[in-house]
């Protein structure tokens, strides 16, 4: 812009409004310019720094110092380093339990707890041992009198002498005992001991067991006495037919467990959960041929001690055991149709008195199913004498039914 004179005007400073006016293309060249430039300030003045024309050894002095200066704070801060490192070292990285440092108190445990279950009825468990010429046997029992009838599977005892039995007690006292009573077909055994005010076991009612009952195994299995395993009644009345070496055979109708039962266990009790013996563990099942290398695999069976009680107080009484028979004798071959034929019935016999005849297939005894000769000798076996039993069999092609009343045998 200019003023009426045709200058360029300067503002109130006397400035022009721009700042390049010689390069401005649209300036008049007759027009009066100022050139305005920035002036440079002059530096600060520097601070006086250290002298450093020193002499040499006051340089050297001052290079020592320094040097002793940071090696002295270099040794201390690494042995505060190494100090914090190895107090850490000792330190615990994890602290166990709730950190108080003070225990948990123990368990409340109730009477009738586990714990206090075994407590109270491993007194009555025993280890038996036995010294023969075929070499040394072992296995387990259990206390039946205060005065020291001891009951055991008869296959413990076998080969061994009346008075060649030792008996370890729960709290480790060693007993000689001698053998008062054998059954080997019920495969059981009475054993005596002169001890008194033992604790004797107590019985349960094996009749009104249950498949699903909790059970608890105690004996020696595998020589480690006072083992205690745990297991529910599997199934009831599983018929079993065994030949030991010496060519016996045993006939049971057991209560099957999935406790673990091993060798050592053979004779040893088999509890329920309120403490009653409800069986005697006698048989485990196993997957290879050779017997010596049989183990647990969750199958075992128990003689029904109902069964057990009443042989051991015969073998108690008269050294001997009556066994249940129904008076007729089985093929040992199976139908086609099921069940087992009588080939011979006593006269006079319980078969032959409630009209069975030879020829009649026997199909089942009671509420059990016959299926193989074992089946219809070891069920009888397991009644007492006098018990009245319904047999259903068919004759041709009829089923019926009769009535029978076990009896003893006469041996």
């Amino acid at each position: 812009m200019t003023d009426g004179s045709g200058r360029m005007g300067t503002g109130a400073t006397g400035r022009p409004w721009w700042s390049d006016a010689l390069n401005d293309p649209w300036r008049n060249p007759d027009s009066p310019a100022v050139i305005v430039t920035n002036t440079p300030q002059p530096a600060p003045p520097a601070e006086p720094g250290p002298d450093l024309n020193l002499p040499p050894q006051h340089g050297i002095r001052v290079v020592a110092a320094v040097a002793l200066v940071v090696g002295l704070l270099a040794g201390a801060l690494g042995g505060a380093i190494g100090y914090l490192a190895a107090t850490k070292l000792q330190a615990p990285t994890v602290v166990l339990g709730n950190g108080s440092g003070s225990q948990a108190p123990p368990p409340q445990r109730t009477s009738d707890s586990l714990p206090a279950l075994v407590a109270r009825v491993m007194p009555s468990v025993v280890t038996v041992e036995g010294s023969a010429s075929q070499g040394d046997s072992l296995g387990s029992g259990f206390v039946i009198t205060a005065d020291g009838y001891i009951l055991t599977n008869e296959h413990v005892v076998a080969e061994v002498p009346d008075r060649a039995v030792r008996v370890t007690l729960s709290d480790i006292t060693s007993l000689p005992a001698r053998v008062v009573g054998r059954d080997p077909e019920s495969d059981l055994a009475v054993l005596k001991v002169d001890r008194d005010n033992l604790r004797a076991v107590e019985f349960a009612d094996s009749d009104a067991v249950a498949v699903g009952d909790g059970v608890l195994a105690i004996g020696s299995p595998l020589a480690l006495p006072g083992t205690v395993t745990a297991g529910i009644v599997s199934a009831l009345d599983r018929t079993i037919e065994t030949r030991d070496l010496g060519g016996v055979q045993r006939y049971y109708a057991a209560i099957q467990t999935d406790a673990a039962v091993n060798r050592g266990n053979s004779g040893g009790p088999l509890f329920d959960l309120a403490g009653r013996v409800i069986g005697i563990n006698s048989v485990i099942k196993s997957l290879v041929e050779n017997g010596e290398e049989a183990g647990n695999i969750g199958i075992a069976f128990a003689i029904p001690i109902n069964q057990a009680g009443r042989i051991a107080s015969e073998l108690i009484d008269t050294g001997r055991a009556r066994r249940t028979v129904i008076g007729a004798q089985v093929d040992p071959y199976r139908g086609p149709g099921g069940g087992v034929r009588l080939t011979t019935v006593d006269a006079g016999g319980p078969a032959a008195s409630a009209g069975l005849r030879s020829g009649d297939v026997v199909l089942r005894i009671g509420t059990h199913l016959i299926e193989q000769p074992h089946d219809l000798i070891a069920l009888v076996r397991r009644y007492d004498p006098g018990t009245v039993v319904t047999v259903v069999y068919r004759r041709g092609t009829a089923t019926q039914s009769a009535t029978v009343t076990l009896v003893a045998d006469a041996n």
